[in-house]
C-alpha cells in the first residue's frame, strides 16, 4: 500500500482519475492489464487503489506476493494477479522466484 501512496504522490492528485479503474472494466480486461504491464496501480473504487503485479519479480526485496481480487463490471471478486506484501517468514528474504 505504501508504494501505491508514493506513486499517487508522484503522479499528483490531478492524474489520479487517469488511473485504470477495475470497477469500470471486465475481469479479463483488468487481469490482462496487469499481465501486459507487469505492475500497475489501479483504482478499485472512487477513493481506493493499490498496486497489482503479475509475479514476485515486481516486488521489492523482503516482499512476497498474495493473490489479489478486485471488483470489476462482471465480478465482485476478480483475480487480477498479486499484491506485494512484507514477507513475515522471519528469514529476511522473499520467497524464491
Amino acid at each position: 500500500m505504501f508504494k501505491a501512496l508514493a506513486a499517487l504522490a508522484i503522479l499528483g492528485a490531478s492524474t489520479a482519475h487517469a488511473m485504470p479503474a477495475t470497477y469500470k472494466m471486465s475481469c479479463r480486461q483488468a487481469a490482462d492489464l496487469v499481465a501486459s504491464r507487469g505492475a500497475v496501480v489501479m483504482r478499485t473504487s472512487a477513493h481506493t487503489y493499490d498496486r497489482y503485479v503479475a509475479h514476485q519479480g515486481y516486488c521489492s526485496v523482503g516482499e512476497t506476493t498474495r493473490p489479489a481480487f478486485v471488483p470489476t463490471t462482471d465480478s465482485a471478486s476478480c483475480f487480477v494477479g498479486y499484491r506485494c506484501v512484507q514477507d513475515n517468514r522471519g528469514d529476511g528474504g522473499g520467497a524464491p522466484l
